[in-house]
């Protein structure tokens, strides 16, 4: 059994590009591995958060990794700021990391843009941060998708760095986990970008807190092209929106791509969308309930997320411990 760790952002309501992506993928972790899944809200303010908005869509994503099928029984899940080493042990990987490394990070260039000299040295440091989220359990695996490779890579740089200068063997080298079917959900309103939560138009996404009504609409609105459903996936090449729905229904079925052609090939957009619609509905409905639930009951909600936090905090302890007197830090105690 191997030791698991992932985090998501509370950065707005969960899509279905968030779900097929990463989600629905961990619940089956919780079986074979030591899982621990984690609320990052240390990220989350590398950009400017209401705190207001903050909190509750910290509540919200905790509930819907619940409502998706995350087992308290079988895995652990907590808030990162509720456990204080995250941020302790990212302090001493930013004294370990070297500029050069982190100015290669191509997510904080696309993030800064043109204003690298206006954001905050928080979204330059993150990665730090997330090897300190992963080392500070001695995880040995990472579901990630493709934007969060390099990273990952990062973070194996920094554990060596840190055995190398201290003449340990201390932090173990980290494998990813890369997703399967659906790890990238497309957007709506164009097939070349990935469905975010970011985007200004709404209409552009499946938000977890859609209902069927909304869902019809926006699957209806959804951009296509003229021509028919091939019989092959080698001829969705060129037809990124296509290809994009055709994927979106294998994931949520349960069947590949070249399933979903057989079945349907010859079918132009106007008869597909309809059956792409029952579906999402049909999967997700209980999800959607199951969240509304959980949110009318925060106090147990947050009760759940405190004793995640013990459980993590009992881990992370004695690693963050060893790894302060390897430095030379005075004891407290």
């Amino acid at each position: 059994m191997q030791r698991v760790f992932s985090g998501i952002q509370p950065s707005g309501i969960p899509t279905l590009g968030n779900y097929l992506g990463a989600i629905r993928n961990w619940v089956p972790m919780q079986d074979q591995n030591e899982c621990l899944f984690c609320v990052v809200d240390l990220h989350a303010i590398t950009q400017k958060q209401d705190p207001k908005e903050l909190l509750s869509n910290t509540r919200e994503m905790a509930a819907t990794l619940l409502a998706c099928g995350l087992d308290l029984n079988k895995c652990t899940l907590f808030v990162q700021s509720h456990v204080p080493a995250h941020a302790q042990l990212g302090w001493v990987f930013n004294c370990v990391a070297r500029m050069g490394w982190l100015n290669r990070m191509t997510q904080f260039k696309d993030k800064a843009g043109k204003n690298r000299e206006e954001v905050s040295t928080g979204l330059f440091v993150y990665p730090n941060l997330m090897a300190a989220d992963i080392l500070v359990y001695h995880a040995t695996v990472v579901p990630v998708g493709d934007d969060q490779k390099q990273h990952l890579e990062l973070a194996n740089d920094i554990a060596q760095k840190f055995n190398h200068d201290y003449g340990v063997d201390f932090f173990p080298n980290i494998q990813p986990m890369i997703q399967g079917v659906a790890a990238r959900v497309m957007s709506l309103r164009d097939g070349t970008k990935k469905m975010s939560k970011s985007d200004p138009s709404d209409q552009s996404r499946i938000n977890l807190t859609d209902d069927a009504d909304l869902i019809a609409d926006k699957i209806k609105r959804a951009k296509t092209d003229p021509d028919v459903l091939p019989d092959n996936v080698a001829a969705l090449d060129g037809r990124p929106e296509a290809r994009n729905l055709v994927g979106i229904l294998a994931a949520v079925a349960g069947t590949t791509a070249q399933a979903v052609l057989d079945e349907h090939a010859g079918k132009g957009f106007g008869a597909f969308k309809p059956v792409l619609t029952e579906a999402l509905v049909a999967h997700l409905g209980p999800i959607r309930a199951e969240m509304q639930r959980l949110l009318t009951d925060p106090g147990a909600l947050d009760a759940e997320l405190r004793r995640g936090a013990e459980k993590a905090e009992a881990i992370a302890e004695p690693i963050l411990k060893r790894a302060y007197e390897i430095v030379g830090f005075l004891p407290r105690r």
